[in-house]
């Protein structure tokens, strides 16, 4: 079954939950399947959790502060804060490792690896994730409405692209753009128009395009800064590609949340030159081209599915 829950597809399992469990402030992942005679004092030790660590906390309490609701962009010296706080977290803060089996490349990946994410916190006003990508997994191109988001990678290495909107929405038109396409029937030189059958006719394709700045476009290895997008700058719209198993903590604020009309959009990219009239393009310089694309939104594809984990790690303390 799958489950859509505000900006994420949730995939739920029939049998078996996959979570992440800790031991001695680490992580692994496994199956979820209780065992009816074992120890009382074993299940005591699953329970436990390691100490949160201070950098963990403090992120808790600034995000508590800074986050007023949707829109809200916070003032430099909130977002320099935050930055410098998720700028010295390590992997170790939220329980990993990079000696855990899944950041090791296996060098075969068969079939599309699915992406799979833990909630460490979520409130109204903001929430603390940690998306694990295997090698070569894709978290396509995708939105954050009204919201300003802090990433950090904290294991692997990850290719990240992103995008900002060109302002106003008509500044180079045309944001609509006919494509031509035909079809080949059982003779050789005759076609099918697709509105009426005409023999020898093309039919003319409408796609709703928008146009947008290329932002990023390189691959990140951790450990780097902390990077933050914003409602309308610093490439709101992005899609991650993992080179190497990658885990990366985002803090959003607000979350998601389709109650709110918050709910994540996808989106497929094209050149600039792909609907751009001969006219339009000799206008615009080959470095600026280079810098623009076309955004198509698409419905949600296969690979927007996610697997939700338990986050087991150290726990945040709300009244500190």
């Amino acid at each position: 079954m799958t489950v859509e829950t505000g900006g994420l597809v949730e995939q739920s399992k029939n049998n078996i939950t996959t979570t992440v469990k800790h031991v001695n402030n680490r992580v692994r992942y496994g199956n979820k399947t209780e065992k009816k005679n074992r120890s009382y004092k074993k299940m005591r030790r699953e329970v436990v959790f390691p100490r949160v660590p201070d950098v963990l906390q403090q992120l808790f309490a600034s995000c508590t502060q800074i986050f007023r609701g949707p829109g809200f962009v916070p003032p430099a010296s909130d977002v320099n804060k935050l930055c410098d706080i998720i700028d010295k977290m390590k992997p170790e803060d939220v329980g990993l490792s990079k000696n855990l089996q899944f950041f090791k490349p296996t060098g075969a990946v068969n079939g599309t690896p699915r992406v799979t994410y833990t909630t460490i916190y979520q409130c109204d006003q903001f929430s603390l994730c940690i998306f694990f990508l295997p090698e070569t997994a894709v978290i396509p191109l995708h939105n954050h409405p009204e919201m300003t988001v802090f990433s950090k990678l904290l294991l692997g290495k990850m290719h990240i692209k992103s995008y900002d909107w060109v302002e106003p929405k008509d500044s180079i038109p045309p944001s609509k753009c006919e494509i031509s396409i035909f079809f080949q029937v059982s003779k050789p030189d005759s076609f099918i128009h697709l509105d009426v059958i005409i023999i020898g006719l093309f039919f003319s394709l409408v796609v709703a395009v928008r146009l947008a700045r290329l932002k990023a476009n390189s691959v990140y290895t951790a450990p780097c800064n902390t990077s933050v997008l914003y409602p309308t700058t610093g490439g709101n719209i992005h899609q991650f590609t993992a080179v190497t198993p990658c885990a990366v903590l985002d803090v959003l604020g607000p979350p998601y949340s389709k109650e709110d009309d918050r709910d994540c959009s996808y989106y497929k990219d094209f050149p600039y030159s792909a609907f751009s009239n001969e006219g339009e393009t000799t206008r615009v310089s080959e470095e600026e081209r280079e810098g623009l694309g076309w955004l198509e939104e698409i419905e949600a594809p296969e690979n927007a599915v996610m697997d939700r984990i338990d986050y087991l790690g150290p726990q945040i303390i709300e009244n500190y």
